[in-house]
């Protein structure tokens, strides 16, 4: 097969590993995925629902991952339409990360778009990055990235998407349900506060929703909480979790500088 892009995130499943994601929000220089490289990401989640990344600095950021060794994933916009979301896996995205699924119909589109027939309607084109820019027989391109070059993932972050998260994880073609725990928590009235029992509740019913239809579980927005990720990692068997972003390490490290410095005298 012509790709040589690996999906990282199925390789630290099938070894029980956690595959561990950096996100971009606020960098479009290449460099900052060989930093992410570095410090040991597994995968990227490049933002383009709360961000300013343009689909052409979305795809370099997807096209240097593959260099590199890092799987590339894009959040899109809620309800971009499908067209947005061929140009994503068109441009290098190795998945797609759909933000507010609510219920099984939401799931099910998401799938649609991303998939090649006949799981899917997404749309034949020639030369992709994901075959670096070779041109690849249709049964290879249809077989490659429907198993391994289309990773969908469908957030939960609402209170009525949990309580539907059994509908949701066993969807054909979903690979990972992701929690959004910012909103998860909004919406459950406690917005930030992830020592709540609602939002822990919340996490335990989408895992066991995950084990039972063999879906990956995944949570984004728990950050430098070693205690809580630990619980999420090793009692509810999360093996995705997006854990820093470009913008909030900014924020913080650039915060401590200033702190450490001494006081004049």
């Amino acid at each position: 097969m012509a790709s040589l892009c690996s999906n990282n995130l199925e390789a630290c499943v099938s070894s029980n590993q956690l595959c561990k994601s950096f996100g971009i929000k606020l960098s479009p220089n290449a460099q900052v995925v060989q930093i992410a490289k570095n410090a040991g990401f597994d995968s990227l989640f490049i933002d383009l629902e709360h961000a300013w990344l343009t689909l052409a600095e979305a795809s370099n950021l997807c096209n240097v991952g593959h260099l590199c060794g890092i799987t590339p994933f894009v959040r899109v916009p809620h309800q971009c339409g499908n067209g947005f979301v061929q140009r994503v896996l068109d441009g290098g995205a190795m998945g797609v990360i759909f933000p507010h699924i609510h219920n099984a119909a939401d799931a099910k589109a998401a799938v649609r778009i991303s998939k090649y027939p006949p799981v899917g309607c997404r749309s034949m084109t020639g030369q992709m990055p994901i075959f670096s820019m070779r041109g690849t027989p249709v049964d290879e391109t249809i077989g490659f990235c429907n198993k391994s070059g289309s990773t969908v993932f469908a957030m939960i972050e609402s209170k009525d998407a949990v309580e539907r998260a059994d509908e949701i994880a066993a969807v054909e073609g979903v690979d990972v349900v992701l929690v959004g725990s910012m909103d998860l928590t909004i919406d459950l009235g406690n917005g930030g506060e992830f020592d709540r029992p609602e939002y822990r509740s919340s996490l335990e019913k989408i895992s066991q929703a995950c084990r039972i239809h063999g879906k990956v579980f995944g949570v984004a927005g728990v950050y430098d909480n070693q205690e809580l990720q630990n619980w999420i990692i090793n009692e509810l068997g999360a093996r995705f979790m997006l854990v820093q972003q470009d913008s909030s390490l900014i924020s913080s490290g650039g915060g401590k500088a200033v702190k450490s410095l001494p006081t004049v005298k």
